[in-house]
């Protein structure tokens, strides 16, 4: 069994974006009398700012437990991919730039009503995409385009005998 989590230094970036939207509009309201129009649209930027500060704060405290049969995610986020039944993967780039040249990579896993998202972030990314794609070919799942040309730029291949095919609409 492997363990993974998302290291601090990793996630605060996160916690840095929340807070700064987060505090200037708290303050703003609570120091500054505002109209109403102007209280609804800081009072929905902090809103905004606050949940993904929790968002942060529940994927950082989120722990994996990586085995021969399941994946697990831990903490206050509770779910559990068994490889047997794993019926959805997609590898996702989300790009910060225009050259592409800068973003990360996004694991989805889906086993029933059960899901799991990892970004790249997470330590030992890599096996773990590893081990869902193992999981995938076992499965026979057919993979999208996309995922195809991000596993091969992650240098993890898919078998040559058919079974990683664009899903058909």
């Amino acid at each position: 069994m492997t363990r993974h989590r998302y290291p601090t230094s990793a996630m605060l970036g996160d916690y840095l974006r929340a807070a700064s939207g987060f505090v200037p509009a708290t303050a703003i309201l609570a120091a500054v009398p505002v109209g109403p129009v102007a209280e609804a649209v800081l009072g929905g930027f902090a809103a905004l700012f606050a949940l993904f500060g929790i968002r942060t704060m529940l994927r950082h405290g989120t722990r994996l437990e990586v085995s021969d049969s399941a994946l697990r995610a831990t903490g206050l986020l509770k779910a559990s991919i068994v490889w047997e039944k794993l019926d959805r993967m997609k590898l996702g780039y989300y790009s910060t730039r225009r050259d592409r040249c800068h973003g990360w990579m996004q694991l989805e896993l889906r086993s029933g009503w059960s899901s799991i998202h990892l970004d790249s972030r997470i330590e030992g990314f890599g096996d773990l995409v590893e081990k869902s794609t193992r999981a995938a070919e076992r499965r026979g799942l057919p993979l999208d385009t996309a995922t195809l040309a991000n596993l091969a730029v992650l240098g993890v291949g898919a078998r040559a005998d058919g079974f990683a095919h664009e899903a058909s609409a």
